[in-house]
């Protein structure tokens, strides 16, 4: 399409399942994208050299969203390499083991909340850095914050807090005109859903959406696409559910 031609976009864990084809879509749309991961170098590389392969401009980079000082790096070599930043797509996260809420512990909770909230916070606080004028940062939720998960209290807690995030930056970036937008993919076909639940229960889930299916993650790439092109423009603050009708009943 060519409508980020010129534009600069990081994805935070960009090397795998969403993340990957976000990368891939908004490079095929023209922009030059850094494919952040935090360990798996080679599915990064990988995801890099397919975005070359086709034209477009890639950078790996290897940051852990919930160490600070790494993050920041990421950043600066983004301005190093690229010259500037235009969209941040804070998709990293991290799905912890299913536990009941008697079984929690303190490092359990401190785990996945240095990820999806305090990692996720301190993403945006770099974006609003250096991110120029007219930028687009788009965070993740879950449709999680909607029905609530049993087993993953602490985790959908992380979600909630990224969608109130997203509603406060909103209002003090869009003086720049800078929008902010959270998108919340409701069960989505990639490795880590594979790994979590069983052939049964994908097929339950896939008969919760009014569409018969469950969602891939090319479906959730071209919402993010949208919501970071110029169309979307009058788009903040809001919270997407692309969730294929699974929340209607």
């Amino acid at each position: 399409m060519g409508s980020l031609i010129g534009k600069v976009a990081i994805i935070t864990g960009g090397s795998r399942g969403i993340g990957r084809a976000i990368a891939k879509r908004l490079a095929k749309d023209g922009a030059s994208v850094v494919v952040n991961y935090a360990s798996n170098v080679n599915k990064a590389h990988e995801v890099v050299s397919e975005i070359e392969a086709e034209g477009g401009k890639a950078l790996a980079v290897q940051a852990s969203i919930g160490n600070i000082p790494e993050t920041r790096d990421m950043f600066r070599e983004t301005i190093d390499y690229f010259g500037k930043l235009d969209i941040l797509v804070n998709n990293a996260a991290y799905f912890p083991p299913a536990k009941q809420l008697i079984e929690v512990t303190e490092e359990d909770f401190d785990t996945v909340f240095a990820i999806n909230a305090k990692g996720n916070f301190f993403s945006m606080q770099e974006a609003a850095r250096y991110i120029e004028d007219g930028g687009r940062i788009i965070n993740f939720s879950s449709s999680a914050t909607v029905s609530g998960y049993a087993g993953y209290t602490h985790y959908s807690g992380t979600r909630a807090a990224v969608e109130m995030f997203t509603m406060s930056a909103a209002k003090e970036l869009g003086a720049r005109a800078i929008t902010v937008n959270t998108v919340a993919p409701g069960p989505t076909d990639t490795d880590l859903f594979k790994e979590s639940f069983s052939e049964d229960k994908r097929i339950e889930v896939s008969k919760s959406s009014p569409l018969g299916r469950i969602g891939q993650p090319e479906d959730i790439a071209d919402v993010v696409a949208f919501l970071v092109s110029d169309d979307a423009r009058w788009i903040t603050g809001q919270l997407i559910r692309a969730v294929g009708g699974s929340l209607l009943s």
